[in-house]
Protein backbone atom coordinates (compact mmCIF):
# COMPACT_ATOMS: atom_id res chain seq x y z
CA UNK A 1 0.00 0.00 0.00
CA UNK A 2 2.85 2.39 0.91
CA UNK A 3 4.56 1.76 -2.44
CA UNK A 4 1.35 2.60 -4.27
CA UNK A 5 1.08 5.91 -2.42
CA UNK A 6 4.66 6.79 -3.36
CA UNK A 7 3.97 6.12 -7.03
CA UNK A 8 0.92 8.41 -6.95
CA UNK A 9 3.10 11.46 -6.23
CA UNK A 10 3.80 13.05 -9.59
CA UNK A 11 5.86 16.04 -8.50
CA UNK A 12 7.92 16.85 -5.42
CA UNK A 13 9.03 20.41 -4.70
CA UNK A 14 12.13 20.79 -2.50
CA UNK A 15 12.46 24.16 -0.77
CA UNK A 16 15.48 24.86 1.49
CA UNK A 17 14.67 27.73 3.86
CA UNK A 18 16.75 29.74 6.30
CA UNK A 19 15.23 32.62 8.30
CA UNK A 20 12.37 33.19 5.84
CA UNK A 21 9.55 33.90 8.32
CA UNK A 22 8.30 36.96 6.43
CA UNK A 23 7.96 35.20 3.11
CA UNK A 24 6.57 31.76 4.05
CA UNK A 25 2.86 32.63 3.53
CA UNK A 26 3.41 34.09 0.04
CA UNK A 27 5.88 31.33 -0.83
CA UNK A 28 3.36 28.64 0.09
CA UNK A 29 0.51 30.33 -1.79
CA UNK A 30 2.50 30.80 -5.00
CA UNK A 31 3.98 27.30 -4.87
CA UNK A 32 0.63 25.56 -4.42
CA UNK A 33 -0.95 27.67 -7.14
CA UNK A 34 1.84 26.84 -9.61
CA UNK A 35 2.09 23.12 -8.81
CA UNK A 36 -1.67 22.60 -9.03
CA UNK A 37 -1.42 23.62 -12.70
CA UNK A 38 0.73 20.52 -13.17
CA UNK A 39 -0.94 17.92 -10.95
CA UNK A 40 -3.04 17.42 -7.83
CA UNK A 41 -0.68 14.69 -6.67
CA UNK A 42 2.27 16.62 -5.34
CA UNK A 43 4.26 17.19 -2.17
CA UNK A 44 6.01 20.30 -0.85
CA UNK A 45 9.12 19.47 1.20
CA UNK A 46 10.46 22.40 3.20
CA UNK A 47 13.94 21.87 4.66
CA UNK A 48 14.56 24.20 7.60
CA UNK A 49 18.32 24.74 7.70
CA UNK A 50 18.69 25.87 11.30
CA UNK A 51 16.51 28.99 11.12
CA UNK A 52 16.54 31.20 14.22
CA UNK A 53 13.25 32.99 13.58
CA UNK A 54 9.66 31.70 13.41
CA UNK A 55 10.19 29.82 10.12
CA UNK A 56 9.84 26.38 11.76
CA UNK A 57 6.55 27.09 13.63
CA UNK A 58 5.05 28.36 10.38
CA UNK A 59 6.13 25.22 8.54
CA UNK A 60 4.68 23.01 11.28
CA UNK A 61 1.39 24.95 11.07
CA UNK A 62 1.27 24.53 7.28
CA UNK A 63 1.92 20.79 7.59
CA UNK A 64 -0.95 20.49 10.08
CA UNK A 65 -3.41 22.29 7.78
CA UNK A 66 -2.22 20.84 4.46
CA UNK A 67 -1.43 17.08 4.23
CA UNK A 68 0.73 17.71 1.15
CA UNK A 69 3.19 19.88 3.08
CA UNK A 70 6.17 18.23 4.76
CA UNK A 71 9.06 19.68 6.71
CA UNK A 72 12.54 18.54 7.70
CA UNK A 73 14.11 20.42 10.58
CA UNK A 74 17.91 20.25 10.93
CA UNK A 75 19.62 20.24 14.33
CA UNK A 76 21.73 23.21 13.14
CA UNK A 77 22.67 25.07 9.97
CA UNK A 78 24.31 22.59 7.59
CA UNK A 79 24.25 24.73 4.45
CA UNK A 80 22.11 25.16 1.35
CA UNK A 81 23.48 22.24 -0.68
CA UNK A 82 23.05 19.83 2.23
CA UNK A 83 19.48 21.06 2.76
CA UNK A 84 18.67 20.35 -0.87
CA UNK A 85 20.30 16.92 -0.53
CA UNK A 86 18.04 16.10 2.44
CA UNK A 87 15.01 17.00 0.33
CA UNK A 88 16.25 14.80 -2.50
CA UNK A 89 16.75 11.91 -0.08
CA UNK A 90 13.18 12.26 1.21
CA UNK A 91 11.17 13.07 -1.93
CA UNK A 92 8.88 10.47 -3.50
CA UNK A 93 7.79 12.15 -6.74
CA UNK A 94 8.34 10.92 -10.27
CA UNK A 95 10.12 14.26 -10.73
CA UNK A 96 11.32 16.96 -8.34
CA UNK A 97 11.73 20.72 -8.54
CA UNK A 98 14.46 22.41 -6.50
CA UNK A 99 13.68 26.03 -5.69
CA UNK A 100 15.03 28.49 -3.11
CA UNK A 101 12.69 29.85 -0.48
CA UNK A 102 13.41 33.55 -1.03
CA UNK A 103 11.12 33.89 -4.10
CA UNK A 104 13.91 35.23 -6.28
CA UNK A 105 13.18 32.19 -8.42
CA UNK A 106 9.53 32.41 -9.53
CA UNK A 107 7.35 29.34 -8.75
CA UNK A 108 5.20 30.31 -11.75
CA UNK A 109 7.93 28.85 -13.98
CA UNK A 110 7.28 25.31 -12.71
CA UNK A 111 4.46 24.45 -15.21
CA UNK A 112 6.70 25.47 -18.13
CA UNK A 113 9.54 23.37 -16.74
CA UNK A 114 7.22 20.40 -16.37
CA UNK A 115 6.05 20.71 -19.98
CA UNK A 116 9.70 20.47 -21.07
CA UNK A 117 10.06 17.41 -18.87
CA UNK A 118 7.07 15.77 -20.57
CA UNK A 119 8.83 16.33 -23.89
CA UNK A 120 11.47 13.87 -22.72
CA UNK A 121 14.07 15.96 -20.89
CA UNK A 122 15.38 14.48 -17.63
CA UNK A 123 16.76 17.84 -16.46
CA UNK A 124 15.13 21.23 -17.03
CA UNK A 125 17.16 24.04 -15.51
CA UNK A 126 16.19 27.70 -15.23
CA UNK A 127 18.71 30.06 -16.83
CA UNK A 128 18.80 33.67 -15.63
CA UNK A 129 18.34 36.24 -18.36
CA UNK A 130 18.43 39.13 -15.86
CA UNK A 131 19.38 39.37 -12.17
CA UNK A 132 17.41 42.12 -10.47
CA UNK A 133 18.43 43.69 -7.16
CA UNK A 134 22.00 42.39 -7.13
CA UNK A 135 25.11 44.54 -6.99
CA UNK A 136 27.41 44.98 -9.95
CA UNK A 137 30.17 43.25 -7.96
CA UNK A 138 28.05 40.15 -7.31
CA UNK A 139 26.93 39.95 -10.94
CA UNK A 140 30.52 40.31 -12.14
CA UNK A 141 31.95 37.71 -9.74
CA UNK A 142 29.11 35.29 -10.55
CA UNK A 143 29.82 35.72 -14.26
CA UNK A 144 33.53 35.06 -13.73
CA UNK A 145 32.82 32.04 -11.53
CA UNK A 146 30.59 30.29 -14.04
CA UNK A 147 33.00 30.89 -16.92
CA UNK A 148 36.09 29.84 -14.94
CA UNK A 149 34.27 26.73 -13.76
CA UNK A 150 33.27 25.90 -17.30
CA UNK A 151 36.86 26.27 -18.52
CA UNK A 152 38.27 24.30 -15.56
CA UNK A 153 36.10 21.20 -15.81
CA UNK A 154 35.74 18.54 -18.45
CA UNK A 155 31.94 18.47 -18.07
CA UNK A 156 29.46 20.95 -19.52
CA UNK A 157 28.09 22.90 -16.55
CA UNK A 158 25.48 25.41 -17.80
CA UNK A 159 26.38 29.05 -17.18
CA UNK A 160 24.08 31.56 -15.44
CA UNK A 161 22.10 28.83 -13.69
CA UNK A 162 21.55 28.07 -10.02
CA UNK A 163 19.89 25.10 -8.38
CA UNK A 164 16.41 26.07 -9.62
CA UNK A 165 15.60 23.11 -11.85
CA UNK A 166 13.39 20.11 -12.42
CA UNK A 167 14.97 16.66 -12.27
CA UNK A 168 13.58 13.27 -13.20
CA UNK A 169 13.42 10.30 -10.82
CA UNK A 170 16.42 8.81 -12.67
CA UNK A 171 18.50 11.82 -11.62
CA UNK A 172 17.19 11.66 -8.05
CA UNK A 173 18.18 7.99 -7.71
CA UNK A 174 21.63 8.68 -9.13
CA UNK A 175 22.23 11.63 -6.78
CA UNK A 176 21.45 9.41 -3.80
CA UNK A 177 24.39 7.21 -4.84
CA UNK A 178 26.88 10.11 -4.82
CA UNK A 179 28.20 10.26 -1.24
CA UNK A 180 30.70 13.14 -1.35
CA UNK A 181 30.59 15.52 1.61
CA UNK A 182 31.28 18.75 -0.31
CA UNK A 183 28.12 18.92 -2.36
CA UNK A 184 27.96 20.88 -5.61
CA UNK A 185 24.63 19.67 -6.97
CA UNK A 186 24.51 21.59 -10.23
CA UNK A 187 27.89 20.07 -11.11
CA UNK A 188 26.79 16.58 -10.08
CA UNK A 189 23.64 16.85 -12.19
CA UNK A 190 25.65 18.05 -15.19
CA UNK A 191 28.12 15.19 -14.68
CA UNK A 192 25.29 12.64 -14.84
CA UNK A 193 24.41 13.61 -18.39
CA UNK A 194 20.97 12.61 -19.69
CA UNK A 195 18.87 14.99 -21.79
CA UNK A 196 19.01 18.54 -20.42
CA UNK A 197 17.45 21.80 -21.55
CA UNK A 198 16.87 25.31 -20.24
CA UNK A 199 14.03 27.78 -19.77
CA UNK A 200 14.81 31.49 -19.45
CA UNK A 201 13.55 33.75 -16.67
CA UNK A 202 14.25 37.10 -15.03
CA UNK A 203 15.42 36.68 -11.46
CA UNK A 204 13.61 38.96 -9.01
CA UNK A 205 15.35 40.89 -6.26
CA UNK A 206 15.13 39.64 -2.70
CA UNK A 207 12.08 41.19 -1.02
CA UNK A 208 12.70 40.30 2.63
CA UNK A 209 15.70 39.63 4.82
CA UNK A 210 19.29 39.30 3.72
CA UNK A 211 21.01 36.79 1.51
CA UNK A 212 22.24 33.56 3.09
CA UNK A 213 25.18 33.61 0.69
CA UNK A 214 27.63 36.38 1.63
CA UNK A 215 30.94 36.70 -0.19
CA UNK A 216 32.74 34.27 2.15
CA UNK A 217 30.18 31.52 1.50
CA UNK A 218 30.27 32.22 -2.22
CA UNK A 219 34.06 31.76 -2.18
CA UNK A 220 33.70 28.43 -0.35
CA UNK A 221 30.98 27.37 -2.78
CA UNK A 222 33.19 28.27 -5.74
CA UNK A 223 36.08 26.29 -4.25
CA UNK A 224 33.78 23.29 -3.73
CA UNK A 225 32.68 23.48 -7.37
CA UNK A 226 36.18 23.69 -8.79
CA UNK A 227 37.83 21.09 -6.55
CA UNK A 228 34.93 18.63 -6.92
CA UNK A 229 35.04 18.53 -10.70
CA UNK A 230 38.53 19.58 -11.76
CA UNK A 231 42.16 18.76 -10.99
CA UNK A 232 43.41 21.72 -13.02
CA UNK A 233 44.46 23.70 -9.91
CA UNK A 234 46.85 20.85 -9.06
CA UNK A 235 48.11 20.81 -12.64
CA UNK A 236 48.64 24.57 -12.41
CA UNK A 237 50.71 24.14 -9.23
CA UNK A 238 52.92 21.55 -10.97
CA UNK A 239 53.45 23.72 -14.02
CA UNK A 240 54.17 26.76 -11.87
CA UNK A 241 56.81 24.77 -10.00
CA UNK A 242 58.52 23.79 -13.24
CA UNK A 243 58.41 27.37 -14.57
CA UNK A 244 59.89 28.88 -11.40
CA UNK A 245 62.55 26.16 -11.21
CA UNK A 246 63.54 26.79 -14.83
CA UNK A 247 63.65 30.54 -14.27
CA UNK A 248 65.76 30.11 -11.11
CA UNK A 249 68.17 27.83 -12.98
CA UNK A 250 68.61 30.46 -15.70
CA UNK A 251 69.30 33.11 -13.04
CA UNK A 252 71.96 30.84 -11.50
CA UNK A 253 73.63 30.34 -14.88
CA UNK A 254 73.62 34.08 -15.49
CA UNK A 255 75.14 34.77 -12.03
CA UNK A 256 77.96 32.25 -12.67
CA UNK A 257 78.61 33.64 -16.15
CA UNK A 258 78.63 37.20 -14.83
CA UNK A 259 81.05 36.37 -12.00
CA UNK A 260 83.64 34.38 -13.97
CA UNK A 261 83.46 35.92 -17.43
CA UNK A 262 82.13 39.45 -17.01
CA UNK A 263 83.92 39.91 -13.67
CA UNK A 264 80.75 41.41 -12.25
CA UNK A 265 79.40 39.76 -9.12
CA UNK A 266 75.66 40.25 -8.59
CA UNK A 267 75.08 41.73 -5.12
CA UNK A 268 72.26 43.33 -3.18
CA UNK A 269 69.77 42.15 -0.58
CA UNK A 270 66.76 43.75 -2.37
CA UNK A 271 66.72 41.26 -5.22
CA UNK A 272 67.30 38.43 -2.75
CA UNK A 273 64.39 39.44 -0.51
CA UNK A 274 62.04 39.98 -3.47
CA UNK A 275 62.95 36.59 -4.91
CA UNK A 276 62.46 34.87 -1.56
CA UNK A 277 59.10 36.54 -0.97
CA UNK A 278 57.90 35.67 -4.46
CA UNK A 279 58.91 32.01 -4.21
CA UNK A 280 57.55 31.83 -0.65
CA UNK A 281 54.19 33.22 -1.81
CA UNK A 282 53.99 30.70 -4.63
CA UNK A 283 54.80 27.90 -2.19
CA UNK A 284 52.08 28.98 0.24
CA UNK A 285 49.49 29.21 -2.55
CA UNK A 286 50.54 25.77 -3.81
CA UNK A 287 50.33 24.25 -0.33
CA UNK A 288 46.92 25.89 0.12
CA UNK A 289 45.55 24.39 -3.10
CA UNK A 290 46.87 20.95 -2.22
CA UNK A 291 45.45 21.39 1.29
CA UNK A 292 41.97 22.08 -0.14
CA UNK A 293 42.01 18.72 -1.90
CA UNK A 294 43.40 16.90 1.14
CA UNK A 295 40.74 18.52 3.35
CA UNK A 296 38.00 17.20 1.10
CA UNK A 297 39.54 13.73 1.12
CA UNK A 298 39.64 13.87 4.93
CA UNK A 299 35.94 14.79 5.14
CA UNK A 300 34.98 11.86 2.95
CA UNK A 301 37.20 9.45 4.89
CA UNK A 302 35.58 10.49 8.19
CA UNK A 303 32.23 9.56 6.62
CA UNK A 304 30.10 11.56 9.04
CA UNK A 305 26.38 12.00 8.27
CA UNK A 306 25.73 14.88 5.89
CA UNK A 307 23.02 16.25 8.18
CA UNK A 308 21.20 15.56 11.43
CA UNK A 309 17.40 15.80 11.50
CA UNK A 310 15.97 17.12 14.76
CA UNK A 311 12.34 16.48 13.81
CA UNK A 312 10.21 15.92 10.73
CA UNK A 313 6.69 14.86 9.77
CA UNK A 314 7.92 12.59 6.95
CA UNK A 315 7.31 8.94 7.73
CA UNK A 316 9.89 6.50 6.41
Amino acid sequence: MEKMIEEEIVLSVIIPVYNEEEIIPELYARLTSAVKEVTKNYELIFVNDGSRDSTLPQLIHLSETDPQVFYINFSRNFGHQIAVTAGIDACKGEAAVIIDGDLQDPPELIPEMYLKHKEGFEVVYARRAKREGESYFKKLTAKWFYRILRKSTSIEIPVDTGDFRLIDRKIIDCLKKMPEQNKFLRGQIAWLGFRQTAVLFNRDKRRFGTTGYPFSKMMKFAMDGITSFSDKPLTLVTRLGFIISAFSFLVILYAIFSHFFLKQTITGWTSLIISSMFIGGVQLISIGIIGEYIGRINKNVLDRPLYIIQNTNIKE
